[in-house]
């Protein structure tokens, strides 16, 4: 990780807050990284994206994507893998989640 990259965590205590939404993410569902930070009231897309690609192995990750439904090109593979069992709206042409019928509000 760059140290841009690093530096754009607010502060330690965003880590285990993005965690926890993270492991609430309902099977067949998620939530983008910028839809984290307004749930949480704190932090941007960038520091959500940031705590992933630090912490984000030990939460279910691939139920946290970007504002197009995508994972970075590594994780893809194994991601559609998931997202298949899951039962999550995928678009395997286009390797993404279909935002529209799994997005997660955090609401229980």
């Amino acid at each position: 990780m760059t140290d841009s990259v690093s530096r754009t965590i607010e502060t330690p205590a965003l880590v285990p807050l993005v965690l926890d939404v993270v492991r609430q993410i309902p099977s067949a569902k998620v939530m983008t990284y910028g839809d984290i930070a307004e749930f949480l009231e704190r932090g941007t897309a960038r520091q959500v994206g940031a705590v992933m690609a630090r912490y984000g192995s030990e939460v279910t990750w691939w139920r946290v994507v970007n504002a197009s439904g995508q994972l970075p090109e590594n994780l893809r593979g194994q991601a559609a893998a998931n997202y298949l069992s899951e039962g999550t709206p995928y678009d395997l042409e286009h390797e993404r989640v279909r935002l529209a019928g799994c997005r997660w509000d955090g609401s229980a």
